[in-house]
């Protein structure tokens, strides 16, 4: 009786025949370079169709899908290396429109079909989970890497993104009016010439998602645009978790849950996060869509108030804050090594706040620092019992309420992250991070921590880690 195995069938894509098409050779003309890429994506659409669903694939195939991927991507890179300045001044009318993140990568995805994802596309992927998205977003972060490495359009682009948002706009007679107003996941009451935005997302431990990047911003925009309003303040809300019961918490970083389950987007959260309303915090406002080096932007002080935690992104948003006042019970982190990937601006900014070992040890190690610590110095200014918080956060208000403020930290951001710094590491940044969003050691972890985390007492204060990824823990 024969032992031989019967031979396996193969999939045509596991064939010899099923190769990219040859590379196109771009020469520099715009439109017949347009007609090459569009021609080449199309190709490539045509050779990953033939494959399995990705469940199904075979590592030969896994394989192949990824070579088809590389293919394209470097036919979209060669192609925005030599007209990257040209496609942003077509989508933006020549730069006479300020054009946001979404409009700008849809509208592109319109114009040049295949080089970043269609709306319809990225609204197929926000449903299902991040280890069966597309890789489309890293083709986003490619298209910004490029527009944000050329000056010219990095910088209106991020004059662009220092815009009020239609919605602040239409919101602002209300505020204006009556001072309050409850955006959902944020909060803004104005009393007297202060400001104070809270965040609402209580039931995750204040975590960012999408929908808070775009309640802070509204919010954020609404406080630069009321006219009484001199200082800005951010803090937590009061947590309904039952272990913070009745508790404040500032904010515990990124919303894992969301981020396993693919509804954290590369452009509404982690591109508009930083370009959107954290800028906000430093520079102001930005009304027109030119500028010079002596426009002044409406920038206005913001103090922090650091109740119980500010875990990863909460951290990251101090790091940017006027004056930071934390209890004496509270402790920041920033554990970017629990996920994987890169806590936004931090690796810019924190190095210069306590020193590059202080950065990588809270980076690559998640160290804890309490309020009460010697190093929480270079993270807070005032450290207070609890109880006092809300005293010394009324008393730094009032200081920073002089006129003679916003002149002086304007020129204090100016020495500290001029416009080029941060654009050229905005545009290293944008294929960092969608690169990191998709690779397979974050999905792996975010499966096996989502699979894998039981509920267990918290040691050293830190968040009750759950099953639900509500902290970057």
């Amino acid at each position: 009786m024969s032992t031989r195995q019967p031979a396996q069938r193969l999939h045509p894509s596991d064939t010899v025949a099923a190769r990219t098409p040859a590379a196109p050779q771009f020469r520099g003309d715009h439109a017949a370079d347009t007609r090459l890429l569009g021609a080449h994506l199309d190709a490539c659409e045509d050779l990953a169709a033939d494959l399995p669903p990705r469940a199904e694939r075979s590592p030969a195939q896994r394989g192949r899908a990824e070579h088809i991927d590389r293919d394209a991507r470097q036919a979209r890179h060669r192609f925005m290396e030599l007209h990257a300045g040209r496609v942003y001044d077509e989508l933006t009318a020549g730069r006479s429109r300020q054009v946001r993140l979404d409009e700008l990568a849809f509208t592109a995805a319109d114009r040049y079909p295949g080089l970043v994802p269609t709306r319809a596309r990225a609204a197929a992927d926000r449903l299902v989970p991040q280890s069966a998205k597309s890789s489309g977003e890293v083709d986003q972060g490619l298209f910004f890497a490029h527009l944000l490495n050329l000056r010219t359009p990095g910088e209106h682009l991020l004059r662009s993104m220092l815009a009020p948002t239609p919605r602040a706009l239409a919101l602002l007679p209300e505020f204006r009016r009556t001072g309050h107003l409850d955006l959902g996941q944020a909060v803004i009451h104005r009393d007297g010439f202060v400001a104070e935005v809270t965040i609402c997302n209580q039931h995750v431990l204040n975590a960012e998602d999408d929908a808070v990047v775009e309640a802070l911003e509204t919010a954020v925009d609404l406080a630069l645009l009321d006219d009484t309003v001199s200082v800005g303040v951010l803090r937590g809300s009061v947590l309904s978790h039952p272990r913070y019961s009745g508790r404040r918490a500032f904010g515990a970083g990124i919303n894992l849950t969301d981020l396993y389950q693919g509804k954290i987007s590369f452009v509404d959260f982690m591109l508009r996060r930083e370009l959107g309303y954290i800028r906000k915090l430093v520079h102001g406002l930005h009304q027109g869509a030119e500028g010079t080096p002596f426009d002044l932007p409406s920038g206005k002080p913001w103090v922090g108030a650091i109740d119980t935690f500010a875990i990863g992104g909460a951290t990251q948003v101090a790091l940017v804050l006027d004056r930071v006042i934390a209890g004496s019970d509270a402790y920041f982190s920033l554990p970017a090594l629990a996920e994987g990937i890169i806590p936004g601006a931090a690796n810019m900014r924190l190095g210069r706040v306590v020193g590059r070992r202080m950065a990588q040890r809270l980076i690559f190690f998640g160290e804890h620092v309490a309020a009460t610590s010697p190093e929480a110095l270079t993270l807070c200014d005032e450290v207070v019992p609890p109880e006092a918080v809300d005293a010394a956060v009324a008393a730094a208000a009032d200081r920073l309420a002089d006129p003679a403020v916003p002149g002086n930290r304007r020129m204090v951001h100016l020495a500290e992250e001029p416009d080029d710094l941060f654009r050229t590491y905005m545009s290293r940044y944008a294929l960092e991070q969608a690169s990191r969003m998709h690779s397979p050691d974050v999905v792996a972890k975010l499966e096996r921590t989502w699979i894998n985390r039981a509920p267990a007492a918290a040691p050293h204060g830190r968040p009750e880690r759950t099953r639900k990824l509500t902290a970057n823990v």
